[in-house]
């Protein structure tokens, strides 16, 4: 039996979601069906295409080579797509971005709203998750990542570095000991993240401060900044989240400062996806346009208590 496009989506899904639920859910099957349409295409090659186990489905040596195949299909359709929409001078589709928490909250939705605005029937879809999002399992068409990968088949570009501070809300600071250099922190209370669930090295920014370790801790920084908004404590936080919440002030600022950098980070194989390039590009540019208007205006508006 030749396998059809159809089969090969299955197929595609359930080697990347390595998982019959999961890849339900990407296809919007029911997992059995899911699993019919592969017992049907393993019967049809006459090989099987994974190994099954309570722990889910793992490829083959037979799937390894299926899915060379199957992902230049993809590739190819993927091409086509590009070739008839492009005339039109739009990008169009669903294109799924990952981003660590403070990015995705509070830039990437009015960089993607700007997006779109340029382009009618592009749907952009924002992944925010507590890990590094995988593209070799294709969760996402690309993610902006704080550190550059260093394994895979994997594309890397630098957007921009950021700027991180010391916070804390205004009554916090009027109700606590005052705050006039470092060694000061000792002894208030912080705001931070989880520590076993830190899961990029760079994140790890209380270990860069003397001060006591976090009481109030938390996965997503978004909780984090309602922690300091609600004068829990001090906490590290990025400058462009700041003009988004009122009296939260930086502190310290010309004894303490943290730059970190964005990176988009894309699957090798979409370098001659001009749909996803062109996005990729106008995504950079606003990014960057968007972070420094942000932090910008921290600097006009004084926003600082030192």
């Amino acid at each position: 039996m030749e396998p059809n496009w159809d089969d090969m989506r299955v197929f595609l899904a359930v080697a990347r979601a390595e998982s019959l639920s999961g890849a339900g859910k990407t296809l919007k099957l029911d997992p059995a069906t899911v699993g019919r349409r592969i017992q049907r295409l393993e019967e049809g090659l006459g090989v099987p295409l994974f190994a099954k186990s309570p722990q889910g489905y793992t490829l083959s040596a037979e799937g390894e080579r299926m899915l060379t195949r199957a992902e230049q299909a993809e590739q190819a359709i993927a091409l086509a797509a590009d070739e008839i929409t492009g005339q039109e001078g739009h990008i169009r589709g669903a294109i799924r971005i990952g981003a660590p928490d403070g990015c995705a909250s509070y830039v990437l939705p009015q960089v993607c709203a700007r997006i779109c605005d340029r382009h009618p029937g592009l749907e952009v879809q924002i992944l925010s998750l507590p890990r590094v999002v995988n593209l070799s399992r294709r969760e996402a068409d690309m993610a902006i990542t704080v550190s550059p990968p260093n394994a895979g088949r994997l594309t890397v570009q630098k957007i921009t570095d950021y700027k991180l501070h010391l916070a804390a809300s205004r009554r916090y600071l009027k109700r606590s000991p005052p705050i006039e250099t470092l060694a000061d922190l000792r002894g208030h209370r912080t705001v931070g993240y989880i520590q076993d669930m830190i899961f990029d090295k760079e994140l790890d920014y209380l270990s860069e401060v003397p001060i006591d370790p976090p009481l109030l801790v938390s996965n997503s920084i978004t909780v984090q900044m309602n922690y300091i908004r609600q004068h829990a404590g001090l906490g590290i936080v990025h400058d462009f989240a700041l003009p988004t919440v009122r009296n939260v002030l930086r502190i310290l600022t010309d004894q303490l400062s943290l730059t970190r950098s964005f990176y988009l980070v894309r699957h090798a194989d979409d370098r001659k996806v001009e749909r996803l390039n062109r996005f990729a590009a106008e995504l950079v540019d606003e990014v960057r346009r968007e972070v420094a208007r942000l932090e910008q205006i921290n600097d006009r508006e004084d926003m600082t208590v030192t």
